[in-house]
């Protein structure tokens, strides 16, 4: 008997489940192409970027996106930007939880969000899509609500029927001057999120 459980806790099946725990998806929602750079909609893209060239990590391109991996106190998280335009990002956020085998709890999805003011931090463990194109095929093609995601606020200082030009448009001065302290706290929480676990980030970064 004690052999067989011996041999059952060393077998490879717990030995992949256990490392799968230990490894995290991250992904910035944006849209590519160089006319959307630096758009309120791509700070998805932004923040990971960020993450990576402040851990000195780059991204290869993938099958469906760009990626990079980031290795840390034990776990590795990899940095997902899709290329599929933020209205099919489930397609990639599907695919490589499938390939690396990543459970759902370990997902976290980083978006622009017209309901909070710039640059203020909402962190939840689910939610509905708020109208967000890219959360809602990511909704679809997961069929749940259940993941984690951070939200960046872009604010609404926009007028009637310029929603679009808003969020497909640059920062603008006072913005981008603010920038750099919000992207160095949104490495944190990516950082937070792989080793502390979503509650306590949620604790420490809701509202910072």
């Amino acid at each position: 008997m004690i052999k067989w459980i011996s041999n059952l806790i060393s077998s490879p099946q717990i030995e992949d489940n256990t490392a799968n725990m230990k490894k995290f998806l991250i992904v910035g929602l944006g849209n590519i192409g160089a006319e959307y750079v630096n758009t309120r909609h791509n700070i998805g893209f932004k923040i990971v970027d960020f993450f990576a060239k402040k851990e000195g990590i780059n991204f290869e391109t993938v099958k469906l996106g760009a990626l990079a991996e980031y290795k840390f106190k034990g776990r590795t998280l990899l940095l997902l930007k899709p290329n599929t335009y933020m209205n099919l990002s489930g397609k990639a956020v599907q695919y490589w939880m499938d390939k690396e085998k990543i459970p759902l709890e370990n997902i976290l999805i980083i978006t622009d969000d017209l309901n909070l003011s710039f640059g203020t931090i909402r962190i939840r463990q689910k939610g509905s899509d708020g109208g967000h194109n890219g959360l809602k095929n990511i909704n679809l093609v997961l069929n749940t609500q259940n993941y984690a995601r951070f939200r960046f606020g872009i604010s609404d200082e926009f007028k009637k029927g310029k929603q679009v030009d808003y969020v497909l448009g640059d920062w603008d001065d006072t913005e981008k001057t603010a920038l750099p302290e919000r992207l160095e706290v949104a490495s944190e929480i990516i950082k937070s999120f792989g080793t502390a676990g979503l509650e306590n980030t949620m604790t420490a970064f809701n509202g910072k």
